[in-house]
């Protein structure tokens, strides 16, 4: 009878230490679980606060285009060409013209194909680099004022001023978090949205004449500049 009653006390004595030892491993597993997910929550929460400010994004590429504006070598009709393609590498790096092109077009843009909207973008752009880059190369220095950003969410306005003749142009650009970067997609000159401006003409283009039309009528424009 004693040893049977030994026999079962040893038996209960190594359940319990499996049990325990089961406990332990589930312990150690959650544990090491959890610190898995606090570093990745870490690392989550660090690249996100390594996101430069919207000023501080917009800022490069405005200074980088104004050195190339001043550059005495890139001045001049016969460097135009030149000129204008270092322009727009840094205007292509800050400014997102997918988002600006969709925009202007409106919900129709939704039904066009891949290549009927790659297409446009390429010419909306080059209706900005002639419609407004060709007015800034006759920028003589005037110093650019930031006066602060405002940030909703994924949406900033950084606003700046610039001097011209005694008075101050207010010049706002709109911008967007485009994953890991802010990008303009829109510039309030004195409280005009070139993107609205556009957006409306094109809307009664779009209305009589449809997206080939406007096609055709953006195809001209920019041959003109030529």
């Amino acid at each position: 009878m004693n040893r049977r009653v030994e026999k079962m006390f040893l038996y209960l004595k190594g359940m319990k230490s499996m049990k325990s030892t089961v406990m332990k491993d589930k312990i150690i597993k959650y544990t090491y679980t959890m610190l898995l997910l606090a570093v990745s929550a870490f690392g989550f929460a660090s690249s996100a606060l390594a996101i430069p400010a919207p000023t501080e994004e917009i800022k490069p590429t405005l200074n980088a285009i104004i050195s190339i504006l001043l550059d005495p070598a890139l001045k001049g009709e016969e460097n135009k060409i030149e000129r204008r393609a270092k322009i727009m590498a840094h205007v292509n790096s800050g400014f997102d013209f997918r988002e600006m092109s969709q925009r202007v077009i409106g919900k129709e843009w939704r039904e066009l194909t891949p290549e009927k909207q790659d297409h446009f973008q390429k010419l909306f752009t080059k209706l900005l680099e002639n419609a407004y880059i060709g007015k800034f190369e006759s920028y003589s220095g005037q110093e650019i004022q930031f006066l602060g950003e405002r940030i909703k969410d994924d949406r900033a306005i950084v606003a700046t001023q610039i001097e011209n003749n005694g008075q101050f142009i207010p010049i706002d650009y709109v911008m967007i978090k485009k994953e890991v970067k802010w990008m303009v997609y829109d510039i309030n000159i004195e409280g005009v949205s070139l993107v609205r401006n556009y957006m409306e003409q094109f809307k009664a283009i779009l209305r009589r004449d449809k997206f080939d039309g406007l096609v055709k009528l953006l195809e001209d424009k920019n041959s003109t500049f030529e």
